[in-house]
């Protein structure tokens, strides 16, 4: 941890005394209930919020206050079973209702606290680190703990432990991206090792080790450069099973007499030989034989090349006589003209409806990577959309929650069949609250989701462009929630590039 980083984590601690200070006296605000009031629907609405607020992730940002308007929906619902004292159900309600309130503002001081820690995990976990089990499930449990330290006001050992928190969830991180990368490597070469491949193929298997030792070390220092992590983790998964290939033509061998042996080796040479059409020399070395089998190989493509080069020479024979043809026949300029519009005119319909052709296999391709419940895929002009109908964020905030990522990567591998294609992100939102607010939610949803598909190499920053349109395209009304559940929305527009000549 640098310098720098331990300034800026103090002084935003500081900061956070201060908050926390401004507010210390302030008393728990409970807003009664009318007597009136149904208290099924009031318990049901209190569930809802919950469940809101858990997607927000108060339950983690702040355990405390989220744990006791768990505790007072519990016993609302206990006493609406029991059948208890209205005005006691209803208090329990109310209870619930204020202490969310009070969650969400030690959230605001936790997000505050803990800004650098919270981006450490949010990148744990985009790359897979909830995966890890055990020791994922650990570091989560000490970044609640340092979540209701700062609700308790134990700033010091916040302040403390912030550091190590963010060391942790990097190492998180960065395990996960080796385990997406080279687990598969890694699996195949420790059950080599245990089926004795250093006794069996010792030379394969220090090949093999090398290969996802540099692949390993490569991420360690650059866990962000996908491209060439891919690369090597390619060739280390190579290596891993070539190892095992090894290892099973190595037991297939020792089970053989030598003559079996050299017979087994001489057939697969001699089989190469004769699908080649090559003299049978079996009664020369081995080393005659694989030579024998090299040359023709040389002569297959010697042949073709020639065939290739006589191929091109009476094409531009073929071409000259035309030409030939053309100026003998005498026509006239405007005739020639006439001619070539109409065949660029034919050439330009067939590129069309060959387009058209190729447009309507991706969509259908992409419509099936989706199901009903999580987006709706639909033509629009020479577009493809994707509405994304399960996509959800917390409220008034544009942070995307892990439980998107899987519909989001379909989202990503539909945007990839279309090759490099433009892609607009527009953000949608009901019409609860003001427009300026609005149109700035939508924007900023837009632009997280181009943050996420540049992140994991969608397309570059510059091929695509988020625009949010706030409350202005609803496609429900807003006068009920199903209404406003479907208007708040993001679609994806995808318009396919022209081919290039």
């Amino acid at each position: 941890m640098s310098m720098r980083r331990n300034v800026e984590i103090v002084a935003v601690f500081m900061v956070i005394l201060f908050l926390i200070g401004a507010c210390a006296e302030s008393q728990l605000k409970v807003e009664p209930i009318a007597t009136s009031e149904n208290p099924t629907e009031q318990v049901n609405r209190l569930q809802e919020e919950i469940n809101e607020a858990r997607n927000q992730q108060l339950d983690v940002l702040s355990p405390t206050w989220f744990g006791k308007a768990e505790a007072s929906l519990n016993a609302a619902k206990e006493g609406v079973a029991l059948g208890d004292e209205l005005s006691g159900i209803l208090k329990q309600v109310a209870d619930g209702r204020a202490q969310l309130r009070v969650a969400e503002e030690k959230s605001e001081l936790v997000k505050t606290a803990l800004k650098d820690v919270i981006k450490a995990r949010e990148r744990a976990l985009a790359a897979g680190a909830a995966n890890l089990g055990e020791d994922y499930d650990k570091t989560e449990s000490r970044f609640v703990r340092l979540a209701r330290e700062i609700e308790e006001n134990n700033l010091k050992y916040a302040q403390k432990n912030s550091p190590e928190m963010i060391e942790a969830f990097d190492d998180l991180e960065l395990r996960a991206i080796k385990a997406e990368a080279i687990g598969s490597a890694r699996d195949l070469i420790n059950q080599a090792k245990k089926d004795r491949a250093r006794k069996t193929a010792p030379v394969t298997l220090a090949i093999a080790e090398r290969s996802l030792h540099d692949a390993d070390a490569f991420i360690s220092e650059n866990r962000y450069q996908k491209e060439e992590i891919r690369k090597k983790s390619t060739d280390a998964l190579f290596q891993a099973r070539r190892l095992v290939q090894v290892m099973q033509e190595s037991k297939k061998v020792r089970t053989m007499e030598p003559e079996q042996t050299v017979l087994w080796f001489e057939g697969l040479l001699h089989e190469a030989a004769g699908k080649l059409s090559a003299p049978d020399l079996r009664d020369k070395t081995f080393e005659a034989q694989l030579e024998n089998i090299l040359g023709s190989i040389n002569a297959l493509q010697e042949s073709r090349e020639s065939l290739s080069a006589k191929v091109d020479t009476q094409q531009k024979e073929m071409e000259s006589m035309r030409r030939e043809i053309v100026a003998l026949e005498g026509r006239t300029l405007e005739e020639r003209s006439e001619k070539e519009r109409l065949a660029q005119k034919e050439q330009t319909t067939k590129e069309r409806l060959a387009a058209e052709r190729r447009f309507h296999q991706m969509f259908n391709e992409v419509r099936n990577q989706f199901g009903p419940t999580e987006a709706e895929v639909y033509k629009q002009g020479n577009s493809l959309v994707i509405r994304l109908k399960a996509i959800q964020f917390p409220v008034g905030t544009a942070v995307i929650k892990p439980g998107n990522y899987a519909l989001l990567r379909k989202v990503q591998q539909a945007i990839q069949t279309f090759g490099d294609p433009e892609v607009v992100i527009e953000g949608h939102t009901d019409s609860s609250g003001s427009n300026e607010v609005n149109e700035r939610l939508s924007q900023e949803r837009a632009e997280a989701v181009r943050e996420y598909f540049v992140a994991n190499g969608t397309l570059n920053y510059d091929g695509i462009y988020p625009v949010g349109y706030g409350s202005a395209r609803p496609l429900a009304s807003n006068e009920s929630a199903e209404g406003r559940a479907i208007n708040r929305r993001i679609d994806i527009v995808i318009t396919p590039r022209p081919l290039k000549d």
